[in-house]
């Protein structure tokens, strides 16, 4: 999902969407959750954009880059899974040691995870296909200009795979207009009236969370959004459902992780002192 560009540290304010699911869960959470035991949004959200999992495509493109697709169906997709775990087992302990730094940057990349898991545009088959399309499949080495040139072995099937991801219906302008106008959709509205019930945010351990996510995630495909945004673009209709559906499917599953993790991690407090 959009965080904003990832060249300027004030960028994704306005319309980021990370940053916006992110402030509307942590505000759903001061009426879960004691303040003080809780990084403050401030302090999450500079974790974001420029310091945030997007900026490592740029930073150090190809290398250790978090990958954020995921097939819900398939069970043998775990790789989301694995880093939703990472950063949630590393924000338990961070709260647990009340290490305010470690906690809010857990936060926002467990946030980043989650989001984006969860994101249509993620659902599809874009790594597959982006890694064919700039010679992924092959054993040669790839440089930080390969993530704008796609590969070819003439001059035709170079201009042929640019296309396919650069042209206007091209894998990644796709990808990047849905994300966009996801951003922009979201980026006036309050949400006031989804804060999830309590009752409904009951602690999960580690094989429910992992059950949890991936039957959210089928929840989403079954919405269609990113199919009907192909062959159609944003109409009224897919921009209602995003808002009303979608939206709301985002920020309580952030709200839901993060009070999670704040359960978890007063637990281990208690067991830690017997």
């Amino acid at each position: 999902m959009y965080s904003g560009s990832t060249i300027t540290k004030i960028s994704g304010i306005v319309f980021g969407a990370h940053q916006k699911i992110d402030r509307v869960a942590r505000k759903q959470l001061e009426n879960l959750i004691p303040e003080s035991k809780f990084p403050k949004i401030s302090d999450i959200l500079k974790f974001e954009g420029d310091k945030g999992p997007d900026s490592m495509k740029r930073k150090s493109p190809f290398k250790d880059e978090p990958w954020h697709f995921f097939h819900p169906e398939d069970d043998l997709d775990v790789s989301i899974l694995e880093q939703i775990s990472h950063h949630y087992n590393e924000l338990v302990k961070a709260l647990r040691e009340d290490n305010k730094v470690k906690s809010s940057f857990e936060s926002a990349w467990l946030a980043h995870a989650i989001v984006d898991g969860l994101t249509p545009a993620h659902h599809d088959h874009f790594s597959e296909e982006s890694r064919i399309l700039r010679g992924q499949d092959s054993e040669r080495s790839l440089t930080p200009k390969d993530k704008l040139l796609m590969h070819g072995d003439t001059k035709k099937e170079k201009i042929l795979n640019n296309w396919k991801m650069w042209g206007p219906k091209g894998l990644l302008t796709n990808h990047l207009k849905f994300e966009l106008g996801f951003a922009s959709l979201i980026a006036p509205l309050k949400f006031t009236g989804i804060i999830p019930k309590k009752r409904n945010l009951k602690h999960m351990n580690a094989k429910e969370i992992s059950k949890w996510y991936r039957d959210l995630a089928k929840d989403v495909v079954k919405l269609n959004l990113y199919n009907d945004f192909i062959d159609q673009g944003w109409t009224i209709k897919l921009s209602q459902k995003a808002q009303n559906k979608l939206a709301p499917i985002l920020i309580n599953a952030v709200t839901k992780i993060w009070y999670n993790a704040y359960l978890d991690s007063t637990m281990q407090g208690v067991k830690d002192k017997k």
